[in-house]
Protein backbone atom coordinates (compact mmCIF):
# COMPACT_ATOMS: atom_id res chain seq x y z
CA UNK A 1 0.00 0.00 0.00
CA UNK A 2 2.76 2.68 0.57
CA UNK A 3 4.46 1.57 -2.50
CA UNK A 4 1.35 2.35 -4.27
CA UNK A 5 0.74 5.55 -2.64
CA UNK A 6 4.48 6.35 -3.46
CA UNK A 7 4.13 5.34 -7.40
CA UNK A 8 0.77 7.74 -7.51
CA UNK A 9 2.52 10.89 -5.57
CA UNK A 10 5.32 10.60 -7.61
CA UNK A 11 3.35 9.96 -11.22
CA UNK A 12 0.89 13.03 -10.36
CA UNK A 13 4.21 15.34 -8.84
CA UNK A 14 5.96 14.19 -12.43
CA UNK A 15 2.48 14.81 -14.66
CA UNK A 16 2.64 18.37 -12.66
CA UNK A 17 6.14 18.97 -13.94
CA UNK A 18 5.22 17.87 -17.46
CA UNK A 19 2.00 20.24 -17.48
CA UNK A 20 4.38 23.20 -16.31
CA UNK A 21 6.73 22.67 -18.73
CA UNK A 22 3.91 22.66 -21.44
CA UNK A 23 2.43 25.53 -20.23
CA UNK A 24 5.95 27.55 -20.83
CA UNK A 25 6.30 26.51 -24.38
CA UNK A 26 3.00 26.88 -25.29
CA UNK A 27 2.04 29.38 -27.88
CA UNK A 28 -0.64 31.54 -29.37
CA UNK A 29 -3.61 29.60 -30.88
CA UNK A 30 -2.91 29.23 -34.75
CA UNK A 31 -5.39 31.16 -37.55
CA UNK A 32 -5.36 28.40 -39.84
CA UNK A 33 -6.54 25.09 -40.65
CA UNK A 34 -6.83 23.16 -37.47
CA UNK A 35 -5.94 19.54 -36.96
CA UNK A 36 -8.82 16.85 -38.21
CA UNK A 37 -9.62 15.47 -34.38
CA UNK A 38 -12.78 15.83 -33.34
CA UNK A 39 -13.57 15.26 -29.10
CA UNK A 40 -12.65 12.02 -28.15
CA UNK A 41 -13.81 9.61 -25.10
CA UNK A 42 -10.49 9.39 -23.27
CA UNK A 43 -9.96 6.47 -20.84
CA UNK A 44 -9.01 8.48 -17.81
CA UNK A 45 -8.26 11.92 -16.95
CA UNK A 46 -4.40 11.81 -17.01
CA UNK A 47 -5.08 10.63 -21.29
CA UNK A 48 -7.61 13.66 -21.95
CA UNK A 49 -4.16 15.93 -20.79
CA UNK A 50 -2.51 14.34 -22.66
CA UNK A 51 -4.72 14.30 -25.91
CA UNK A 52 -4.62 17.98 -25.59
CA UNK A 53 -0.91 18.56 -24.94
CA UNK A 54 -0.41 16.29 -28.19
CA UNK A 55 -2.87 17.96 -30.31
CA UNK A 56 -1.27 21.32 -29.28
CA UNK A 57 2.47 20.16 -30.01
CA UNK A 58 0.99 18.51 -33.41
CA UNK A 59 -0.79 21.57 -34.07
CA UNK A 60 2.29 23.71 -33.47
CA UNK A 61 4.10 21.27 -35.83
CA UNK A 62 1.87 21.95 -38.60
CA UNK A 63 1.66 25.35 -38.43
CA UNK A 64 5.81 25.64 -38.64
CA UNK A 65 5.48 22.83 -41.79
CA UNK A 66 2.76 25.14 -43.25
CA UNK A 67 5.05 27.95 -42.62
CA UNK A 68 7.85 26.80 -44.44
CA UNK A 69 5.87 25.53 -46.89
CA UNK A 70 4.37 28.64 -48.19
CA UNK A 71 7.79 30.38 -47.99
CA UNK A 72 9.29 27.78 -50.11
CA UNK A 73 6.87 27.68 -52.72
CA UNK A 74 6.51 31.63 -52.50
CA UNK A 75 9.92 31.40 -53.57
CA UNK A 76 9.50 28.44 -56.25
CA UNK A 77 7.20 30.67 -57.85
CA UNK A 78 9.17 33.39 -58.15
CA UNK A 79 11.46 31.41 -60.19
CA UNK A 80 8.74 29.70 -62.20
CA UNK A 81 7.71 33.07 -63.68
CA UNK A 82 11.35 33.88 -64.35
CA UNK A 83 11.79 30.54 -66.17
CA UNK A 84 8.50 30.89 -67.93
CA UNK A 85 9.73 34.56 -69.31
CA UNK A 86 11.22 35.37 -72.63
CA UNK A 87 14.93 35.83 -73.70
CA UNK A 88 14.45 39.58 -73.37
CA UNK A 89 13.48 38.98 -69.34
CA UNK A 90 16.10 36.79 -68.65
CA UNK A 91 19.23 38.87 -70.06
CA UNK A 92 17.33 41.57 -68.20
CA UNK A 93 17.44 39.58 -64.97
CA UNK A 94 20.72 38.78 -65.02
CA UNK A 95 22.16 42.56 -65.88
CA UNK A 96 19.84 44.16 -63.86
CA UNK A 97 18.05 42.38 -60.91
CA UNK A 98 20.55 41.08 -58.95
CA UNK A 99 22.53 43.77 -57.84
CA UNK A 100 25.60 45.96 -58.85
CA UNK A 101 28.04 43.56 -58.77
CA UNK A 102 26.39 41.03 -60.85
CA UNK A 103 25.09 44.33 -63.28
CA UNK A 104 29.22 45.03 -63.99
CA UNK A 105 29.48 41.33 -64.84
CA UNK A 106 26.01 40.95 -66.74
CA UNK A 107 27.28 44.64 -69.19
CA UNK A 108 30.73 42.55 -69.70
CA UNK A 109 29.43 39.43 -70.31
CA UNK A 110 27.04 41.51 -72.54
CA UNK A 111 29.29 43.22 -74.61
CA UNK A 112 31.43 40.28 -74.97
CA UNK A 113 28.73 38.33 -76.33
CA UNK A 114 27.87 41.12 -78.82
CA UNK A 115 31.51 41.49 -79.73
CA UNK A 116 32.21 38.21 -80.60
CA UNK A 117 29.11 36.06 -81.05
CA UNK A 118 26.58 38.77 -82.03
CA UNK A 119 24.18 37.56 -79.76
CA UNK A 120 23.02 37.08 -76.15
CA UNK A 121 23.13 33.64 -75.85
CA UNK A 122 25.56 33.50 -73.78
CA UNK A 123 23.68 35.07 -70.68
CA UNK A 124 20.03 33.61 -71.77
CA UNK A 125 21.82 30.13 -70.96
CA UNK A 126 23.63 31.35 -67.82
CA UNK A 127 19.76 32.77 -66.76
CA UNK A 128 18.15 29.21 -67.83
CA UNK A 129 20.80 27.60 -65.89
CA UNK A 130 20.26 29.86 -62.58
CA UNK A 131 16.72 29.62 -62.90
CA UNK A 132 16.57 26.00 -63.43
CA UNK A 133 18.81 25.14 -60.40
CA UNK A 134 16.64 27.11 -58.00
CA UNK A 135 13.21 25.73 -59.73
CA UNK A 136 14.37 22.21 -59.26
CA UNK A 137 15.78 22.38 -55.70
CA UNK A 138 12.73 24.64 -54.49
CA UNK A 139 10.39 21.90 -56.41
CA UNK A 140 11.64 18.86 -54.53
CA UNK A 141 12.01 20.44 -50.85
CA UNK A 142 8.05 21.69 -51.34
CA UNK A 143 7.09 17.89 -52.59
CA UNK A 144 8.87 16.94 -49.11
CA UNK A 145 7.31 19.13 -46.84
CA UNK A 146 4.11 18.70 -48.66
CA UNK A 147 4.61 15.01 -47.84
CA UNK A 148 5.38 15.46 -44.51
CA UNK A 149 2.48 17.67 -44.43
CA UNK A 150 0.09 15.32 -45.20
CA UNK A 151 1.36 12.74 -43.60
CA UNK A 152 1.13 14.44 -40.31
CA UNK A 153 -3.00 15.75 -40.53
CA UNK A 154 -3.41 11.61 -41.57
CA UNK A 155 -1.77 10.52 -38.65
CA UNK A 156 -3.72 13.03 -36.40
CA UNK A 157 -6.77 11.50 -37.88
CA UNK A 158 -5.85 8.15 -37.74
CA UNK A 159 -5.48 8.66 -33.84
CA UNK A 160 -8.89 10.19 -33.77
CA UNK A 161 -10.27 6.94 -35.34
CA UNK A 162 -8.24 4.70 -33.06
CA UNK A 163 -9.34 6.19 -30.34
CA UNK A 164 -13.23 6.80 -30.97
CA UNK A 165 -13.16 2.88 -31.75
CA UNK A 166 -11.61 2.08 -28.45
CA UNK A 167 -8.25 1.75 -28.37
CA UNK A 168 -6.46 3.23 -25.37
CA UNK A 169 -5.66 6.79 -25.91
CA UNK A 170 -2.25 6.74 -24.76
CA UNK A 171 -0.91 3.88 -27.40
CA UNK A 172 -2.35 6.03 -29.87
CA UNK A 173 -1.36 9.20 -29.04
CA UNK A 174 1.88 7.12 -29.27
CA UNK A 175 1.44 5.74 -32.28
CA UNK A 176 0.95 9.17 -34.16
CA UNK A 177 4.40 10.50 -32.72
CA UNK A 178 6.01 7.88 -33.98
CA UNK A 179 4.70 8.11 -37.04
CA UNK A 180 5.20 11.66 -37.28
CA UNK A 181 9.17 11.39 -36.34
CA UNK A 182 9.27 8.98 -38.92
CA UNK A 183 7.57 10.64 -41.45
CA UNK A 184 10.50 13.51 -40.65
CA UNK A 185 12.89 11.22 -42.48
CA UNK A 186 11.82 12.04 -45.84
CA UNK A 187 13.40 15.59 -45.40
CA UNK A 188 16.56 14.12 -44.31
CA UNK A 189 19.55 13.93 -46.47
CA UNK A 190 22.13 16.15 -49.06
CA UNK A 191 20.96 19.52 -50.80
CA UNK A 192 23.27 20.30 -53.24
CA UNK A 193 23.77 24.25 -53.29
CA UNK A 194 23.71 25.83 -56.93
CA UNK A 195 26.52 25.42 -59.13
CA UNK A 196 25.67 28.41 -61.13
CA UNK A 197 26.90 30.87 -58.21
CA UNK A 198 30.74 31.33 -58.10
CA UNK A 199 29.94 31.91 -54.11
CA UNK A 200 28.71 28.55 -53.57
CA UNK A 201 30.69 26.68 -56.19
CA UNK A 202 33.33 25.69 -53.31
CA UNK A 203 30.92 25.16 -50.98
CA UNK A 204 29.98 22.04 -48.88
CA UNK A 205 26.67 20.93 -49.49
CA UNK A 206 23.65 20.87 -46.75
CA UNK A 207 23.24 17.99 -44.53
CA UNK A 208 19.67 17.42 -42.71
CA UNK A 209 19.52 15.03 -39.91
CA UNK A 210 17.31 14.74 -37.38
CA UNK A 211 17.54 13.19 -33.99
CA UNK A 212 16.47 9.81 -33.64
CA UNK A 213 14.28 7.96 -31.13
CA UNK A 214 15.77 6.14 -28.18
CA UNK A 215 15.85 2.99 -27.33
CA UNK A 216 13.18 3.41 -24.30
CA UNK A 217 10.82 5.09 -26.66
CA UNK A 218 11.01 2.29 -28.82
CA UNK A 219 10.44 -0.89 -26.89
CA UNK A 220 6.72 0.06 -26.49
CA UNK A 221 3.64 1.85 -27.12
CA UNK A 222 2.32 2.50 -23.64
CA UNK A 223 4.20 5.14 -22.60
CA UNK A 224 4.86 6.71 -19.65
CA UNK A 225 4.41 10.86 -18.63
CA UNK A 226 8.40 10.71 -18.40
CA UNK A 227 8.28 8.90 -22.09
CA UNK A 228 5.56 11.18 -23.42
CA UNK A 229 7.33 14.61 -22.69
CA UNK A 230 10.33 12.89 -23.89
CA UNK A 231 9.05 11.99 -27.36
CA UNK A 232 7.54 15.48 -27.67
CA UNK A 233 10.91 17.19 -26.56
CA UNK A 234 12.52 15.02 -29.19
CA UNK A 235 10.08 15.85 -31.63
CA UNK A 236 10.56 19.95 -30.74
CA UNK A 237 14.25 20.03 -31.38
CA UNK A 238 14.00 18.11 -34.72
CA UNK A 239 11.50 20.99 -35.75
CA UNK A 240 13.93 23.62 -34.32
CA UNK A 241 16.55 21.62 -36.41
CA UNK A 242 14.40 21.98 -40.12
CA UNK A 243 13.99 25.45 -39.21
CA UNK A 244 17.65 26.28 -38.65
CA UNK A 245 18.39 24.26 -41.82
CA UNK A 246 15.96 25.69 -43.81
CA UNK A 247 16.78 29.72 -42.76
CA UNK A 248 20.85 28.31 -43.99
CA UNK A 249 19.42 26.58 -47.00
CA UNK A 250 16.98 28.80 -48.15
CA UNK A 251 19.79 31.90 -48.75
CA UNK A 252 21.19 30.33 -51.51
CA UNK A 253 17.62 29.73 -53.18
CA UNK A 254 15.35 32.46 -51.96
CA UNK A 255 14.25 34.93 -55.00
CA UNK A 256 16.48 38.24 -54.54
CA UNK A 257 15.29 41.19 -52.08
CA UNK A 258 13.46 43.56 -53.69
CA UNK A 259 15.96 46.18 -52.58
CA UNK A 260 18.40 44.04 -54.79
CA UNK A 261 15.60 43.61 -58.03
CA UNK A 262 14.92 47.50 -58.06
CA UNK A 263 18.68 48.79 -57.02
CA UNK A 264 18.96 50.73 -60.16
CA UNK A 265 15.55 52.98 -59.38
CA UNK A 266 16.54 53.33 -55.19
CA UNK A 267 19.85 54.27 -56.50
CA UNK A 268 18.21 56.95 -58.47
CA UNK A 269 16.24 58.31 -55.71
CA UNK A 270 19.24 58.10 -53.23
CA UNK A 271 21.41 60.33 -55.87
CA UNK A 272 18.39 62.71 -56.16
CA UNK A 273 17.84 62.97 -52.37
CA UNK A 274 21.55 63.49 -52.48
CA UNK A 275 21.23 66.34 -54.75
CA UNK A 276 17.86 68.18 -53.18
CA UNK A 277 19.81 67.70 -49.79
CA UNK A 278 22.84 69.72 -50.92
CA UNK A 279 20.45 72.26 -52.52
CA UNK A 280 18.16 72.57 -49.27
CA UNK A 281 21.65 72.50 -47.05
CA UNK A 282 23.18 75.14 -49.75
CA UNK A 283 19.95 77.34 -49.18
CA UNK A 284 19.54 76.84 -45.34
CA UNK A 285 21.26 78.58 -42.81
CA UNK A 286 23.93 75.76 -42.43
CA UNK A 287 24.98 77.48 -45.62
CA UNK A 288 24.68 81.18 -44.55
CA UNK A 289 21.28 81.16 -46.77
CA UNK A 290 17.62 82.34 -45.43
CA UNK A 291 16.09 81.63 -48.50
CA UNK A 292 14.90 78.45 -46.95
CA UNK A 293 13.22 80.38 -44.16
CA UNK A 294 11.81 82.97 -46.49
CA UNK A 295 10.52 80.19 -48.97
CA UNK A 296 9.22 78.20 -46.00
CA UNK A 297 7.49 81.65 -44.68
CA UNK A 298 5.92 82.28 -47.98
CA UNK A 299 4.40 78.75 -48.40
CA UNK A 300 2.81 78.95 -44.89
CA UNK A 301 1.22 81.84 -45.72
CA UNK A 302 0.03 81.16 -49.10
CA UNK A 303 -1.42 77.65 -48.14
CA UNK A 304 -3.20 79.63 -45.16
CA UNK A 305 -4.37 81.65 -47.49
CA UNK A 306 -5.44 78.83 -50.09
CA UNK A 307 -7.38 76.98 -46.92
CA UNK A 308 -9.01 79.95 -46.11
CA UNK A 309 -9.78 80.73 -49.51
CA UNK A 310 -11.03 77.20 -51.13
CA UNK A 311 -11.22 75.46 -48.66
CA UNK A 312 -13.03 77.08 -45.06
CA UNK A 313 -14.69 80.04 -47.27
CA UNK A 314 -16.86 78.19 -49.77
CA UNK A 315 -17.45 75.40 -46.97
CA UNK A 316 -19.10 77.91 -44.51
CA UNK A 317 -20.52 79.86 -47.85
CA UNK A 318 -22.66 76.50 -48.76
CA UNK A 319 -23.86 76.95 -45.32
CA UNK A 320 -25.05 80.58 -45.81
CA UNK A 321 -26.17 80.18 -49.04
CA UNK A 322 -28.91 77.65 -47.92
CA UNK A 323 -29.76 79.94 -45.36
CA UNK A 324 -29.93 83.27 -47.68
CA UNK A 325 -32.07 80.60 -50.79
CA UNK A 326 -34.95 80.30 -48.33
CA UNK A 327 -34.93 83.07 -46.49
CA UNK A 328 -35.01 85.60 -49.91
CA UNK A 329 -38.22 83.14 -51.26
CA UNK A 330 -40.44 85.82 -49.66
CA UNK A 331 -38.61 88.33 -52.36
CA UNK A 332 -39.94 86.53 -54.91
CA UNK A 333 -43.35 87.47 -54.13
CA UNK A 334 -43.09 91.23 -54.40
CA UNK A 335 -41.64 91.14 -57.83
CA UNK A 336 -44.62 88.85 -58.60
CA UNK A 337 -46.74 91.51 -57.63
CA UNK A 338 -45.55 93.97 -59.87
CA UNK A 339 -45.51 91.76 -63.08
CA UNK A 340 -49.22 91.63 -62.16
CA UNK A 341 -49.15 95.35 -62.11
CA UNK A 342 -47.87 96.14 -65.09
CA UNK A 343 -50.08 93.28 -66.40
CA UNK A 344 -53.26 94.43 -65.12
CA UNK A 345 -52.74 97.88 -66.63
CA UNK A 346 -51.82 96.59 -70.04
CA UNK A 347 -55.34 94.38 -69.60
CA UNK A 348 -57.21 98.02 -69.04
CA UNK A 349 -55.09 99.81 -71.71
CA UNK A 350 -56.23 96.74 -74.34
CA UNK A 351 -59.88 96.29 -73.10
CA UNK A 352 -60.31 100.75 -72.97
CA UNK A 353 -58.73 100.59 -76.90
CA UNK A 354 -61.22 97.85 -77.56
CA UNK A 355 -64.02 99.29 -76.15
CA UNK A 356 -63.39 102.76 -77.93
CA UNK A 357 -63.01 101.14 -81.62
CA UNK A 358 -65.17 98.18 -81.21
CA UNK A 359 -67.92 98.62 -78.27
CA UNK A 360 -68.85 98.42 -74.71
CA UNK A 361 -70.11 94.85 -75.28
CA UNK A 362 -67.70 93.28 -77.54
CA UNK A 363 -65.18 94.38 -74.34
CA UNK A 364 -66.85 92.91 -71.94
CA UNK A 365 -67.31 89.36 -73.92
CA UNK A 366 -63.67 89.34 -75.47
CA UNK A 367 -60.76 87.21 -73.32
CA UNK A 368 -57.75 88.47 -73.17
CA UNK A 369 -56.40 86.59 -76.36
CA UNK A 370 -59.23 87.71 -78.24
CA UNK A 371 -58.99 91.56 -77.25
CA UNK A 372 -55.23 91.12 -78.02
CA UNK A 373 -56.41 90.26 -81.27
CA UNK A 374 -58.56 92.87 -81.54
CA UNK A 375 -56.02 95.32 -80.88
CA UNK A 376 -53.25 93.97 -83.33
CA UNK A 377 -55.71 93.70 -85.85
CA UNK A 378 -56.47 97.47 -85.44
CA UNK A 379 -52.85 98.16 -85.27
CA UNK A 380 -52.49 97.07 -88.71
CA UNK A 381 -55.02 99.23 -90.30
CA UNK A 382 -53.61 102.16 -88.67
CA UNK A 383 -50.39 100.88 -90.30
CA UNK A 384 -51.56 101.23 -93.94
CA UNK A 385 -51.71 105.06 -93.17
CA UNK A 386 -49.29 105.60 -90.75
CA UNK A 387 -49.51 109.73 -91.03
CA UNK A 388 -52.88 109.98 -90.88
CA UNK A 389 -53.48 107.65 -88.09
CA UNK A 390 -50.63 109.01 -86.01
CA UNK A 391 -52.45 112.80 -86.50
CA UNK A 392 -56.44 111.36 -86.26
CA UNK A 393 -56.14 107.75 -85.21
CA UNK A 394 -55.57 105.36 -82.69
CA UNK A 395 -51.89 104.45 -84.10
CA UNK A 396 -50.31 106.68 -80.90
CA UNK A 397 -51.99 104.70 -78.22
CA UNK A 398 -51.41 101.20 -80.13
CA UNK A 399 -48.20 102.05 -80.19
CA UNK A 400 -47.79 102.90 -76.52
CA UNK A 401 -49.96 99.14 -75.75
CA UNK A 402 -47.30 97.55 -77.56
CA UNK A 403 -44.79 99.96 -75.43
CA UNK A 404 -46.59 98.07 -72.10
CA UNK A 405 -46.61 95.06 -73.62
CA UNK A 406 -42.78 94.52 -74.30
CA UNK A 407 -42.39 96.11 -70.59
CA UNK A 408 -44.50 93.57 -69.33
CA UNK A 409 -42.75 90.13 -71.14
CA UNK A 410 -39.17 91.89 -70.01
CA UNK A 411 -40.69 91.76 -66.37
CA UNK A 412 -41.71 88.18 -66.68
CA UNK A 413 -38.58 87.20 -68.21
CA UNK A 414 -36.61 88.78 -65.68
CA UNK A 415 -38.92 86.94 -63.18
CA UNK A 416 -38.28 83.45 -64.57
CA UNK A 417 -34.47 84.60 -64.83
CA UNK A 418 -34.49 85.54 -60.99
CA UNK A 419 -35.89 82.26 -59.95
CA UNK A 420 -33.36 80.10 -62.20
CA UNK A 421 -30.40 81.82 -60.52
CA UNK A 422 -31.74 81.54 -57.24
CA UNK A 423 -32.30 77.87 -57.81
CA UNK A 424 -28.76 77.46 -58.44
CA UNK A 425 -27.17 79.64 -55.83
CA UNK A 426 -26.24 76.20 -53.57
CA UNK A 427 -24.47 74.90 -56.51
CA UNK A 428 -22.85 77.58 -57.11
CA UNK A 429 -21.40 77.39 -53.79
CA UNK A 430 -20.70 73.94 -54.07
CA UNK A 431 -18.76 74.43 -56.87
CA UNK A 432 -16.16 77.23 -55.29
CA UNK A 433 -15.84 74.36 -52.63
CA UNK A 434 -14.43 72.13 -55.48
CA UNK A 435 -10.86 72.41 -54.18
CA UNK A 436 -12.00 71.29 -50.69
CA UNK A 437 -13.52 68.37 -52.07
CA UNK A 438 -10.46 67.61 -54.46
CA UNK A 439 -8.10 67.66 -51.38
CA UNK A 440 -11.03 65.10 -49.50
CA UNK A 441 -10.89 62.68 -52.32
CA UNK A 442 -6.99 62.41 -52.53
CA UNK A 443 -6.55 62.37 -48.62
CA UNK A 444 -9.27 59.22 -48.94
CA UNK A 445 -7.16 57.45 -52.13
CA UNK A 446 -4.52 57.60 -49.91
CA UNK A 447 -6.03 56.12 -46.82
CA UNK A 448 -8.05 53.51 -48.94
CA UNK A 449 -4.94 51.16 -49.63
CA UNK A 450 -3.74 50.75 -45.74
CA UNK A 451 -6.75 51.09 -43.60
CA UNK A 452 -9.82 49.91 -46.00
CA UNK A 453 -8.45 47.57 -48.63
CA UNK A 454 -6.52 45.27 -46.11
CA UNK A 455 -3.92 43.07 -47.88
CA UNK A 456 -4.05 40.16 -50.18
CA UNK A 457 -7.08 37.71 -50.55
CA UNK A 458 -7.94 39.33 -46.48
CA UNK A 459 -8.78 42.39 -47.74
CA UNK A 460 -11.82 43.79 -49.09
CA UNK A 461 -13.15 44.61 -52.67
CA UNK A 462 -12.99 43.02 -56.12
CA UNK A 463 -9.26 42.37 -55.94
CA UNK A 464 -9.23 40.11 -52.77
CA UNK A 465 -12.27 38.07 -53.87
CA UNK A 466 -10.64 37.39 -57.28
CA UNK A 467 -7.74 36.03 -54.95
CA UNK A 468 -10.25 33.98 -52.83
CA UNK A 469 -11.44 32.64 -55.87
CA UNK A 470 -8.00 31.46 -57.18
CA UNK A 471 -7.53 29.98 -54.16
CA UNK A 472 -10.53 27.93 -54.56
CA UNK A 473 -9.53 26.97 -58.15
CA UNK A 474 -6.33 25.45 -56.44
CA UNK A 475 -8.22 23.62 -53.99
CA UNK A 476 -10.33 21.59 -56.49
CA UNK A 477 -7.23 21.05 -59.00
CA UNK A 478 -5.82 19.36 -55.67
CA UNK A 479 -8.89 17.45 -54.60
CA UNK A 480 -8.76 15.77 -58.39
CA UNK A 481 -4.92 15.44 -58.41
CA UNK A 482 -5.21 13.75 -55.25
CA UNK A 483 -7.89 11.35 -56.80
CA UNK A 484 -6.37 10.62 -59.54
CA UNK A 485 -3.11 9.95 -57.94
CA UNK A 486 -5.38 7.11 -55.90
CA UNK A 487 -6.97 5.85 -58.69
CA UNK A 488 -3.65 5.13 -60.17
CA UNK A 489 -2.26 3.35 -57.11
CA UNK A 490 0.33 5.87 -56.54
CA UNK A 491 0.75 6.34 -52.51
CA UNK A 492 3.50 8.68 -52.29
CA UNK A 493 2.04 10.61 -54.78
CA UNK A 494 -1.16 10.67 -53.08
CA UNK A 495 0.38 11.59 -49.64
CA UNK A 496 1.75 14.39 -51.55
CA UNK A 497 -1.00 15.44 -53.18
CA UNK A 498 -2.97 15.56 -49.98
CA UNK A 499 -0.06 17.60 -48.17
CA UNK A 500 -0.75 20.73 -51.09
CA UNK A 501 -4.40 19.70 -50.86
CA UNK A 502 -3.94 20.57 -46.72
CA UNK A 503 -1.84 23.80 -47.75
CA UNK A 504 -4.23 25.55 -50.09
CA UNK A 505 -7.00 24.36 -47.56
CA UNK A 506 -4.75 26.45 -45.00
CA UNK A 507 -4.16 29.24 -47.40
CA UNK A 508 -7.74 29.71 -47.87
CA UNK A 509 -8.71 29.18 -44.10
CA UNK A 510 -6.60 32.17 -43.31
CA UNK A 511 -8.17 34.10 -45.82
CA UNK A 512 -11.47 33.75 -45.70
CA UNK A 513 -11.79 33.85 -41.96
CA UNK A 514 -12.09 37.40 -41.43
CA UNK A 515 -14.60 38.73 -44.43
CA UNK A 516 -16.66 35.36 -43.22
CA UNK A 517 -16.62 36.66 -39.73
CA UNK A 518 -18.30 39.60 -40.82
CA UNK A 519 -21.27 38.22 -42.79
CA UNK A 520 -21.87 35.18 -40.50
CA UNK A 521 -20.98 32.92 -42.68
CA UNK A 522 -17.84 31.20 -41.23
CA UNK A 523 -19.46 28.56 -38.76
CA UNK A 524 -20.52 27.13 -41.60
CA UNK A 525 -17.69 28.20 -44.18
CA UNK A 526 -15.15 26.58 -41.39
CA UNK A 527 -17.00 23.10 -41.36
CA UNK A 528 -16.83 22.88 -45.26
CA UNK A 529 -13.24 23.64 -45.28
CA UNK A 530 -12.69 21.18 -42.35
CA UNK A 531 -14.61 18.18 -44.65
CA UNK A 532 -12.70 19.47 -47.74
CA UNK A 533 -9.47 18.32 -45.45
CA UNK A 534 -10.21 15.03 -44.21
CA UNK A 535 -8.51 12.42 -45.98
CA UNK A 536 -11.49 9.77 -46.21
CA UNK A 537 -14.17 11.52 -47.52
CA UNK A 538 -15.41 11.03 -51.04
CA UNK A 539 -13.83 12.91 -54.09
CA UNK A 540 -17.46 13.70 -55.04
CA UNK A 541 -19.06 15.13 -52.00
CA UNK A 542 -15.35 17.00 -51.96
CA UNK A 543 -16.15 18.35 -55.61
CA UNK A 544 -20.16 19.21 -54.45
CA UNK A 545 -18.85 21.35 -51.14
CA UNK A 546 -16.38 23.12 -53.57
CA UNK A 547 -19.23 24.27 -55.89
CA UNK A 548 -21.96 25.11 -53.25
CA UNK A 549 -19.34 27.01 -51.74
CA UNK A 550 -18.52 28.65 -54.55
CA UNK A 551 -22.22 29.42 -55.21
CA UNK A 552 -23.44 30.23 -51.92
CA UNK A 553 -21.02 32.18 -49.83
CA UNK A 554 -20.60 35.62 -50.63
CA UNK A 555 -16.87 36.27 -49.44
CA UNK A 556 -16.29 33.25 -52.56
CA UNK A 557 -19.29 34.69 -55.04
CA UNK A 558 -18.10 36.75 -58.37
CA UNK A 559 -18.98 40.34 -57.46
CA UNK A 560 -21.29 42.08 -59.62
CA UNK A 561 -20.31 44.18 -62.31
Amino acid sequence: MIEHAVRVIGSHMLQSVVNQWWRRRQHKPRNGLPLLLTTTPPDSLEDTVGVDRVLDILGDASAQVLEHLHEVNKHLQFWQIRAQGTERDKVRFMVLERGPWAFLQGVRQLLRSLVWDSSTQGLVVAAAIRITERVSMLTDLRNRLAVLNGQLYMEVAKMGEKMNAGQRSRRAIAECVVAVLEAMAVLEGAYDLPQADESASSTRPFILEFEGMSEELMRGMDWTNNELHNALELLSRNLQTLKEFLAGLMSYYRKPRKLVRHWIEYSGGAVGLALVSGWVVQHSRLGGSDDLDRWLKQAREDAICFLDERVKQPLLSIRGEIFDTFQKRHRGVGELGDVQLTADSLHRMVRAFVAKTKGDEVASKASDLELMEIMMSRYEEELSHPVQSLLGGELARALLIQVQKLKHDIETAMLELNQILRANEINFAILAALPALFFAVVLLLLLRKPFIEGKGAEGRGRLAQARRRMLMVEVEKAVMTCQMSSDEGREEDAILDYGLLIYCLDRLHKAVKKPAEKSGEWSSLRQDILDLAKPRMSTYYKLAIAARMERVYDCLAPMPK
